[in-house]
């Protein structure tokens, strides 16, 4: 049985691979509380990453090798994390006094029950769970899997970055592990907490209760639209538009011609996910949206996701309470901070 998860290791840095880019982040933890260590973002080539599938190992290698040389982290060992939507999880219940070795037994004899792949073809590990069930004499364990192929490619990404992977994560429960890092800086009372992350083509809504993912919605739309848009209307190629879209160097009808419009679209997108939430839960409003993603930062777009809402919105950042090594660059960490949840989520298992 090949383990998805591995047991955990002191000294490891959170790598995230996405769509557009590679970070990097190592934690340490003295005086009470988390330091930044280490951090490094390098953008991926177009087509790198294709819709969560990772198409050209050599490119992201190379770019894993800038982000090393830039943030120079003192570990090579590393918690990578495997996309949510890649993954399969079942909770199921089995007798309490089965040992890891006999529990993982009867999960291989019974696992066409639960995963519809062959055996051989698969990466799995469980997890016993605190839950209190009416018979004392079971317990709830938690199944989780994914085909060996996810696992591999991004396996062999690393080691030819020369890095060595420790623990194989679930992008979800970094996710979690990152918002427990700040969660007591969201105001008082709020326990239902939506997560809208606006990727470069994929948006994704994570609704959290009480620091756990009970809802996950993904849906075509992202920062690569707005690139587009700009492309089309003023004429320029693809990587001209991104420059200045970055740089913020456009003529003045960028606003209300293109940005405005990318915006409301957005709004559209974010009021639609959580319609379907509501629509297959019984909850039918939340307290708050937490905006994270590359695209977080765009400008006027928490101000209007609040407006035409009717919910708090701020800006995702899991480094409020935490140090910051003099090597970091403030300004632009706190930049990136959005999009580096994952990364800090699987940082953070380094303190398991």
């Amino acid at each position: 049985m090949l383990k998805l998860y591995r047991k955990q290791n002191k000294g490891l840095i959170g790598i995230d691979i996405s769509s557009t880019s590679v970070k990097l982040l190592e934690l340490s933890f003295k005086n009470g509380r988390y330091w930044v260590e280490s951090y490094g973002l390098c953008p991926l080539a177009e087509g790198s990453v294709v819709e969560k599938n990772i198409l050209n190992l050599e490119s992201i290698a190379e770019a894993l090798e800038k982000v090393i040389n830039t943030a120079n982290p003192n570990s090579s060992n590393v918690a990578l994390a495997i996309p949510t939507s890649m993954v399969m999880t079942k909770v199921i219940e089995m007798d309490a006094d089965l040992s890891d070795e006999e529990r993982e037994i009867q999960i291989k004899m019974d696992a066409e029950q639960y995963i519809p792949y062959p055996l051989d073809e698969v990466s799995l590990d469980f997890e016993v769970l605190a839950d209190q069930l009416k018979n004392p004499n079971k317990v709830n364990v938690l199944l989780v899997a994914t085909r060996t192929e996810n696992v591999d490619n991004r396996v062999e990404v690393l080691e030819l970055a020369g890095l060595k992977s420790k623990v194989v994560d679930v992008e979800s429960y970094a996710l979690e592990r990152a918002l427990g890092a700040f969660a007591d800086t969201l105001p008082l009372g709020v326990s239902l907490v939506a997560i809208l992350d606006i990727g470069h083509t994929m948006t994704t809504l994570s609704v959290m209760q009480n620091g756990k993912i009970i809802y996950t919605r993904e849906q075509l739309f992202g920062g690569k639209q707005l690139t587009e848009d700009i492309q089309n209307r003023y004429g320029l190629t693809y990587e001209e538009a991104g420059k200045a879209k970055k740089m913020r160097s456009l003529p003045n009808d960028y606003h209300e011609e293109v940005l405005m419009p990318f915006l409301d679209a957005a709004v559209q997108q974010a009021a639609r996910s959580l319609q379907f939430f509501f629509s297959s839960s019984q909850h039918n409003e939340i307290d708050h949206i937490l905006l994270a993603g590359g695209n977080a930062n765009i400008f006027g777009l928490s101000k209007l996701l609040q407006q035409k809402l009717g919910y708090r919105v701020t800006i995702a950042n899991p480094f409020l309470q935490m140090g910051f090594s003099p090597q970091i660059n403030l300004k632009k960490i706190e930049n990136d901070a959005p999009s580096l949840l994952v990364a800090c989520g699987l940082a953070l298992r380094g303190f398991d």
